[in-house]
């Protein structure tokens, strides 16, 4: 083993921006992935070794795992590349890391939580903007009201998204909107809508299946959590589907149409949208007796966050702040990991 780590899925939108992050960071990591021309190209811009591997050959996996200690894994959609880079990780003895938002990819390592404990390998999905803001900001509520029965969520400030991320979205409409009750993971019969005060006015926002209806509840064990979006004609659009519709949606020939309509659009944000771009997050905790905190996250925008949070963990499980078995950021490094990062800070909106 050694300190370095790898980058798998350093070609798409994500993975080329935390390679260049890595570079100016002054960390070298092995950059894989599948497209061979792709990767030697971008490692050749930043001096880093490279590797094309495919998810499909174990042998070829463990190969190049045996040569980090860490992978930070960036290859969506994670719903089919997870398990077999997690069944890899745990032959070989590697932490595992990724930037799913993926509820069903989260439940999937919760439940290999002993079998990693075994290996000594820690899995830690969720490490970007999905979702240690959200993950600590969780955590910072539970702090607050210590016997919270209900937890919600908001999140404002997302806008143009990678084609993985859309991809992930797409993936989803078939499963409706999930949200978590009484400790279990269920589809609301109908979408929940509230208005929240991001600090401008309160605003429609939309109930959706993120990945903190998962993480939250492994971070706070609060019983019923609700994640919300700020309302935009996307997601007005999907909360409006029928079941026949989402039926419809999530057949394979509908999917396929989806994502290459995707593949049409431009591949993620620009650097000076980034560079304006910010995030708002809510956090609002409701105690037995019916008494709430509020309080509100600031960060940079999503991708820009990604990197920053990515590429820390990364740091920090090298310096040897693993801890094997599933976890999330908040139960590993602390509400207040998010308020580290530059641009981001709480703000209690009531005492």
């Amino acid at each position: 083993m050694s300190d370095r780590f790898m980058i798998y899925g350093a070609t798409g939108y994500t993975g080329k921006l935390v390679a260049r992050t890595a570079k100016m960071q002054g960390l070298n990591p092995l950059l894989a992935g599948r497209n061979e021309a792709r990767l030697k190209s971008i490692a050749a811009q930043h001096g880093f070794e490279y590797q094309a591997i495919s998810l499909d050959e174990p042998e070829a996996i463990d190969a190049g795992l045996s040569q980090v200690d860490t992978v930070l894994h960036i290859a969506g959609p994670f719903s089919q590349t997870s398990k077999p880079m997690v069944d890899a990780c745990i032959r070989t003895g590697t932490h595992y890391l990724d930037i799913t938002g993926e509820i069903d990819v989260f439940e999937a390592c919760a439940a290999r939580d002993e079998e990693a404990k075994k290996a000594g390998v820690m899995l830690m999905p969720g490490v970007g903007f999905d979702v240690v803001p959200s993950d600590c900001l969780a955590a910072h509520m539970k702090a607050r009201m210590p016997d919270a029965r209900e937890l919600t969520l908001g999140i404002a400030g997302l806008s143009n998204m990678s084609h993985g991320t859309a991809k992930t979205g797409i993936e989803s409409i078939g499963k409706g909107t999930r949200v978590r009750r009484d400790g279990k993971i269920v589809s609301a019969k109908k979408t929940p809508r509230r208005e929240i005060d991001f600090g401008h006015g309160a605003k429609p926002s939309i109930a959706v299946g993120w990945g903190d209806v998962s993480t939250a509840w492994h971070s706070t064990k609060i019983p019923d959590i609700t994640v919300y979006f700020e309302s935009n004609p996307q997601f007005e659009q999907m909360a409006k589907m029928g079941r026949a519709t989402r039926w419809l949606m999530s057949r394979g020939f509908m999917q396929r149409a989806l994502k290459k309509r995707i593949e049409q659009q431009p591949e993620g944000p620009s650097d000076a949208e980034r560079a304006e771009g910010y995030a708002i997050l809510y956090g609002e905790a409701v105690g037995p007796d019916g008494e709430r905190v509020q309080s509100r996250l600031t960060t940079p925008e999503g991708y820009t966050l990604t990197a920053m949070t990515g590429l820390e963990i990364v740091r920090r499980v090298l310096a040897g702040e693993a801890k094997p078995g599933y976890q999330t950021p908040s139960a590993v490094f602390g509400p207040d990991f998010i308020a580290e990062f530059e641009g981001c800070s709480y703000q209690d909106l009531n005492s």
